[in-house]
Order: C-alpha cells, then sequence, then structure tokens
C-alpha cells in the first residue's frame, strides 16, 4: 500500500482534488489517503471541504491578514516540513498554480517525495500574468514527477519543454467531475427571490466574477461601470455578482454597482450554489480560471476580461471570448450581443475540451501505473478520447 498525501489551500484547489481524494479512497487496497490543507484561504475553503465531506488530517493554518505571497511560502515550508516526516508519504499531490501548490511541490523535492501536478502544462505566456500564477506552475512543473494535463495542448505544453513522455499523461479537469457531481444533486437551498426562476422568466442574466490582481485599479472599475450602464439601459437585464472577499474587491464593487434594483451583490457562494447560478445565465463575465473550465461543460458563453488566457481552449473551442483589459472593448461586445447574436444559441452545442467527467479516476489509474511500473503513461491502444459536447448547456436562458 503506498501513501498519498494531496496538498490544497484554496477553494479552487478543493473543487478540482475532491475527486480525486475520493477516488484515491476508493481503493483501500492501494492508497492511504492522507489530506493536508495550508487554509491559505478560510472563509471560503472551509465550508467547501465540509461540503465535499473531505477528512482534513492536517490543518496547517497559514492565513494570516494582509498575508504575501512570501509570506504564505514561507509558512507552508515551516509548517509542512514537520507532517511530511511525520507521514512519510510514497506522492505528494498538488493541483494548479497556487502559492500552496509551489511551497508543497518545492518542499516535495527537498525531501526527495515524488511529486504529482494536476493540471500541469497550464501557461498563459507571460511570467507576469496572471501574477504569481503563472511562475507558480512553472515552478510546479520542474519540480514534479507526475503530470497529470487536463488537455491535448497542455499535454503538447509539457513534451515542447522537454518533461519525459513516460511522466506526462491525458486525464481532462477534475472539476468536470465535481461539476456534474453537484449537477446530479438535489438543490439544497432556495436562490435569492431576486434570482427564482420566476424572476429570471423572460429576462437576461449576466453572472460576474472578478478577482484576480491584475484586474485591480483602473481596469476593474472601468468594467463594473460598464456593466452597470448596460444594465441600466436595458429593462431585461439583470447583474448578479458574487463578490471576492477581498477588500480590493469589495470597496469597488460596492461603491460602483451598489444600490442599483436589477444588480444583486451576493455574498461568496457555496459552490452547488454558485454552479446553479452559472447554469441560468444569458452570459458569464469572468477573470477567472475556474470559470473558463465550467462554461464549457455548462454550455455557457464566457466573455474573459483578460489580456491573455491560459485556457485558449475554451476560446478556441467557441465557448469563450477574450475581451482584453479596455473597458470599451467589454462594452461593444456586450453591445453586440444583446440583440439575440447567434453565437449565445451555438455555445450549448460545442464540445467540451476538459472532459467528460472522468478525470479522478484517469489520474488515479496513473499513479498506480507510476508505482507499478514507474510511469504515468497508459499502456498501448489505453488512451481514449475523452472531449464531448457540454452535459448541461441550455443555452440562452
Amino acid at each position: 500500500m503506498k501513501t498519498v498525501l494531496t496538498l490544497f489551500g484554496t477553494r479552487p484547489e478543493v473543487i478540482k482534488l475532491a475527486p480525486v481524494i475520493r477516488e484515491l479512497e476508493s481503493r483501500p487496497a492501494h492508497f492511504r489517503s492522507i489530506v493536508a490543507t495550508s487554509a491559505q484561504h478560510t472563509d471560503l475553503l472551509y465550508p467547501l471541504a465540509s461540503f465535499f465531506r473531505l477528512r482534513l488530517d492536517h490543518d496547517l493554518r497559514v492565513m494570516e491578514a494582509a498575508q504575501t505571497p512570501a509570506l504564505v511560502a514561507s509558512r507552508i515550508l515551516a509548517a509542512l516540513d514537520p507532517v511530511l516526516s511525520r507521514e512519510n508519504p510514497d506522492l505528494l499531490l498538488v493541483q494548479g498554480d497556487t502559492t500552496t501548490a509551489m511551497a508543497g511541490a518545492l518542499l516535495g523535492f527537498f525531501r526527495k517525495i515524488p511529486v504529482g501536478h494536476v493540471e500541469a502544462g497550464l501557461r498563459s505566456g507571460d511570467a507576469m500574468s496572471p501574477f504569481p500564477e503563472e511562475m507558480n506552475r512553472r515552478l510546479v512543473t520542474q519540480l514534479a514527477s507526475l503530470h497529470f494535463a487536463a488537455t491535448a495542448r497542455n499535454q503538447r505544453t509539457l513534451l515542447d519543454e522537454g518533461v519525459p513522455r513516460e511522466q506526462v499523461v491525458l486525464t481532462g479537469n477534475p472539476v468536470v467531475d465535481s461539476l456534474h457531481d453537484v449537477m446530479r444533486m438535489p438543490e439544497r437551498r432556495p436562490p435569492p427571490p431576486a434570482l427564482s426562476e420566476d424572476a429570471l422568466r423572460g429576462k437576461r442574466l449576466i453572472v460576474l466574477t472578478t478577482h484576480r490582481r491584475e484586474s485591480f485599479g483602473d481596469v476593474m472599475s472601468g468594467n463594473l461601470r460598464v456593466l452597470r450602464e448596460f444594465v441600466d439601459a436595458r429593462e431585461d437585464t439583470l447583474l448578479a455578482f458574487p463578490v471576492h472577499p477581498n477588500p480590493s474587491v469589495r470597496e469597488v464593487s460596492h461603491t460602483i454597482l451598489g444600490g442599483h434594483p436589477r444588480i444583486h451583490l451576493l455574498e461568496p457562494m457555496e459552490y452547488p450554489e454558485f454552479v446553479r447560478l452559472l447554469a441560468k445565465a444569458w452570459i458569464v463575465v469572468s477573470d477567472s480560471g475556474g470559470v473558463q473550465e465550467e462554461a464549457p461543460s455548462l454550455g455557457k458563453p464566457l466573455l474573459i476580461v483578460r489580456e491573455n488566457t491560459e485556457r485558449p481552449e475554451a476560446v478556441e473551442s467557441g465557448v469563450a471570448r477574450l475581451v482584453g483589459k479596455d473597458p470599451a472593448r467589454l462594452r461593444a461586445m456586450l453591445e453586440e450581443l444583446y440583440p439575440d447574436h447567434p453565437w449565445i444559441r451555438e455555445v450549448c452545442r460545442v464540445e467540451n475540451p476538459f472532459g467528460q467527467g472522468d478525470a479522478s479516476t484517469r489520474i488515479v489509474d496513473a499513479i498506480e501505473r507510476f508505482f507499478d511500473h514507474g510511469s504515468v503513461a497508459p499502456l498501448p491502444g489505453a488512451e481514449a478520447a475523452f472531449s464531448t459536447r457540454a452535459s448541461f448547456g441550455g443555452g440562452a436562458s
């Protein structure tokens, strides 16, 4: 039996690692599963870990007010080291591009523990955008021994960068596994009355998420003003915005968007409620990476308010369009789409480039192969394509 220690610290990591942890724990003859959280985030993390019924074996509790990436990394290194000494895992599993993932991978390297990287191979091409995520994921690639690529593009990127083929496997993205699970569950609580099915009938709902550092300041303020003016000029539109707890987001959001009868500033939502909100959208506007994966799975059109994306598959598939950082561009695109643009209707028929909901099985199968054969690559002829149509798309709401 091999011990796998899975480390996460933020809400997106929980969403993507929960199905992998569940799959590991479904194979007790093969794996001893240990779960550790850095608690890089707390308010958003603990409710989600509880929802997915994750057992937290080790809670490093590194979060502090006004923390910097350097402070988070140093605290994780100090707190995780004795955990690794005590548990002595055969594999350390991290996800994505957070400071938690980077620090965990670095410590795994220091202790000569193989590191597995879920969602490996994402690249924006700009080391400073998104910051610090782009450099975090590049560093994890250099430190990892097992690379679980969500898409064929990610797989090619890793191979082009010189990662040995036997260390790379195409798996799909486990966010699709979690999203499928959530959409099959009964609704846990009704939406706010203003966002109920009756209230939205005949309306066009815009769902907004924005929180990235590179959006702070004039870019975010400009985008919020554009959205307020767009909604204000069209009686059949509403805006729902789950506001990130970062003070830099909350202050400007309430200043610009507050007080409008058809703009709903929401507290951070539990994942099931957020997914169901996305499923009701006419269009989604976001700078989030995770939303770029969720929108194709829900068949919802997405405007990405960033200069670049490490998930170009969303744009190439036809689900998303890249806006850039000019609020005037966002205004022009919204106005173009409003008169029943065919793109809004066509998105629900787009092939989902991020998988069909079996990524966690593929990842754990690959971990078994690594321990049995020293390679994550599938046996000859065993790697099937996984692209499928968006499973829960409903077209324009």
